[in-house]
């Protein structure tokens, strides 16, 4: 399969292209800059340049593919205005997207976050919420899979709130991030929220299963460990960089605060029986000892 993929060169972008590219499918990728046009090309894809904007640059890419897997977001988060922008430019991404798969079969999977659900643990057939912060990824999210019923086979892949790569990357690396800018190894509240979390290299594999086979209209969650408390999730960071754990204002994590202190645990039984996903890599707590002092 030809598969267009935005957001190539990120944490699970990189690790998708590698997954495609090693099971036999070739990679077009949307390149937004020359060092991403560089890294696409060492990884045996095709850059295809331009930025998430270029919605005509997306017609294109899309034009050419049996399938699209879309993953592209900005990068800045550092106010809600800033967070908005990115995520009504995701938005406006992924709608082109579809638009240009309408009445062809072929397959689109896209990204979004797994649902928090009081009291549980959140499942493939829970809704996204409509309200928060978020929100606008939810409404992208469920306009694209009625799309379902105009000829495209659309899925999506709810991610967990770290996705994590030597330690680095999701919730857990904007912890990392801010406990060496403020000096403590911080969290909100007492603590016990859990995070869940996967392997960037397991979602790759999740997103691959979900091109060649799920049936339009379906959800997933790529989710290897349903929940580690926030605080021991900071108490690898802490020990790791040197630094003291303790509780902290949820204001000192910016837009992310609220989410940062929900308890969001999710399961991936339902994914794993039906596409039989089997994460194999580390897991998050283990995975951050590969955080440098």
């Amino acid at each position: 399969m030809h598969v267009f993929v935005t957001g190539g060169t990120g944490t699970i972008g990189s690790a998708v292209v590698a997954e495609l590219v090693a099971n036999g499918h070739t990679v077009l990728a949307l390149a937004r800059s020359d060092a991403a046009v560089q890294a696409l090309k060492d990884a045996g894809a095709e850059p295809l340049p331009g930025a998430l904007a270029d919605l005509d640059v997306l017609r294109a890419g899309a034009a050419q593919a049996d399938g699209v897997i879309s993953l592209a977001f900005g990068r800045d988060y550092s106010t809600p205005e800033a967070l908005a922008q990115s995520i009504a430019e995701e938005s406006a991404a992924v709608a082109t997207l579809g638009e240009a798969l309408i009445g062809s079969d072929r397959p689109i999977v896209a990204v979004s976050g797994t649902p928090p659900m009081p009291g549980r643990a959140s499942t493939e057939a829970d809704p996204l919420p409509t309200g928060g912060p978020l929100a606008g990824r939810g409404r992208t999210l469920l306009a694209l899979l009625d799309l379902a019923s105009r000829g495209v086979r659309c899925t999506a892949v709810r991610m967990p709130r770290t996705v994590h790569n030597e330690g680095r990357g999701g919730f857990a690396g904007l912890l990392t991030d801010t406990a060496r800018r403020t000096g403590v190894a911080g969290y909100p509240g007492d603590g016990t929220q859990r995070w869940p979390a996967v392997h960037a290299r397991d979602a790759a594999v999740l997103f691959r299963l979900a091109l060649e086979s799920a049936p339009a209209g379906t959800t997933w969650h790529a989710v290897s460990d349903e929940g580690d408390a926030v605080r021991d999730i900071a108490a690898v960071i802490g020990r790791r960089l040197g630094l003291p754990v303790q509780e902290v204002p949820q204001d000192t994590f910016g837009p992310f605060g609220p989410i940062f202190a929900m308890d969001q645990p999710a399961s991936s039984a339902y994914t794993r029986a039906t596409l039989g996903w089997k994460p194999t890599q580390p897991s998050l707590l283990e995975d951050l000892e590969n955080i440098q002092p």
